[in-house]
């Protein structure tokens, strides 16, 4: 298969490489460049929010709270790393649901770490986020900036990270935590796009509203301290994210035994400029809609991308607004109901 222009062309991770949640929108991804690079791959996902339209590789449909059924796909297929997007990941809900949150995202992690320590499988890249910082004291956001979670996702993706950290320092695990900020984009050409349910990111509820799918979009706040008074984000395209994870794995491959790293831009856009440039790639009016702010939301979070750049070679090639809204909305428009009804 030959490889799209944008793509990392360094050293190739060894494989075979498990993929809890492989299933899911940036896990998927991540599968897909394995393939393309011929690295064998297998994913592990209880398609509770997963797709399985959306895997070719061998899936096993398995729930991390399994330890029996886990510890024998350990036992099926011997990974020689692995890399983990299973997870809950909603911030209001794991205000409403902590519960769930501890128990799927702590809970199963230190599962997955014992299935890996007895198969002897050392190398794990962690999906990691940027609510581990909580209010930011300086933007752009720093990789040492202290980690203060404000809500029950945050504060269990901050424990995972610091279990990552001790299997590493008592076990000789090597372990990698990508903190990254707002992933957007879509590998269209592949079948592989956003569908969440229910969805609550922004950039498909924009591309929504062109599509007819909801009269306008809501906008939290017009008072923020920001150029236009809306809320910055900074947007990496998922697919560049994909190639930080191929990355950081050889870096343990080869050695390296605990990084930890930011994962965007380090451009911020506001919610009406994105608006504003999902019109021109739409073409449609994409009516907005005044909203109260939301308790909790940042007015800026935007990523300090050097340490990525120092550590792994890593900056994003196709994370331009335009060229995530246009990649975006080249899969909405394919499959405007999603996986399943699409």
């Amino acid at each position: 298969m030959s490889l799209p222009d944008w793509t990392y062309r360094g050293p190739r991770p060894r494989g075979p490489v498990l993929v809890p949640g492989g299933a899911g929108y940036i896990g998927s991804h991540l599968v897909r460049r394995l393939e393309q690079l011929a690295i064998p791959v297998v994913v592990l996902d209880n398609l509770s929010t997963g797709h399985r339209p959306s895997v070719r590789a061998t899936l096993e449909n398995v729930d991390l709270g399994d330890r029996a059924a886990l510890e024998g796909v350990f036992a099926r297929h011997r990974p020689a790393a692995v890399v983990h997007f299973a997870a809950k990941c909603y911030v209001g809900e794991s205000v409403t649901e902590p519960s769930k949150y501890y128990r799927e995202n702590v809970i199963h992690t230190w599962n997955l770490l014992e299935a890996m320590r007895a198969q002897g499988c050392r190398d794990i890249v962690f999906s990691s986020t940027c609510a581990t910082y909580g209010e930011p004291r300086t933007v752009p956001i720093p990789v040492d900036h202290p980690q203060n979670p404000i809500n029950p996702y945050g504060r269990t993706k901050l424990h995972m990270e610091h279990m990552l950290q001790d299997y590493a320092h008592a076990y000789g695990m090597r372990t990698a935590a990508l903190r990254y900020f707002n992933a957007a984009g879509c590998m269209a050409e592949e079948g592989l796009g956003e569908d969440h349910e229910p969805e609550t990111h922004l950039i498909p509820l924009v591309l929504g509203v062109a599509l007819g799918k909801r009269r306008s979009i809501a906008v939290f706040g017009s008072d923020w301290p920001t150029r236009d008074g809306t809320c910055e984000r900074d947007y990496v395209h998922v697919q560049d994210l994909a190639d930080a994870h191929l990355r950081a794995l050889v870096k343990l491959q080869e050695g390296t035994t605990t990084l930890a790293t930011c994962l965007g831009t380090g451009t911020g856009y506001t919610v009406l400029e994105l608006i504003q440039l999902a019109r021109k790639v739409t073409g449609h009016a994409i009516p907005v809609e005044s909203a109260p702010r939301r308790a909790g939301d940042p007015a800026r979070l935007v990523a300090d991308g050097s340490h990525a750049l120092a550590t792994l070679g890593w900056s994003p090639v196709r994370s331009e607004l335009e060229q995530i809204l246009r990649d975006a909305w080249d899969f909405h428009r394919r499959c405007p109901q999603g996986f399943a009804r699409g």
